[in-house]
């Protein structure tokens, strides 16, 4: 069950759904550009949301192995189309690191 969030407020730390996967997917390319690396693996696992003029993703991405990384993204409303933006990554993440904001 998905946790109660006030306007504004971060959600707690969810698993992630396949719409948390589909805004992974759609800031890939941008990702894969920021941090010069090709992914093989690009799972999406844990998320936190915040709504505000439009929705903002923190994702903790499972990149193979061990490695991890962490996405901070925007997604507008979708009366303003569906359109994610990348607004910044973390690499070097473990699978433990706690989902925060950034």
């Amino acid at each position: 069950m998905a946790n109660q969030v006030m306007c504004g407020g971060w959600s707690g730390t969810e698993d992630a759904t396949e719409e948390t996967q589909e805004s992974c997917d759609a800031v890939k390319d941008q990702v894969e550009k920021e941090t010069n690396q090709k992914y093989v693996v690009y799972k999406a696992v844990k998320y936190r949301s915040q709504v505000v003029a439009g929705l903002n993703l923190t994702i903790k991405v499972f990149a193979g192995e061990e490695d991890y990384i962490h996405l901070s993204v925007f997604q507008q409303l979708s009366c303003n189309g569906v359109k994610v933006e990348l607004v910044n990554v973390e690499v070097g993440k473990t699978k433990d690191d706690p989902l925060g904001t950034f």
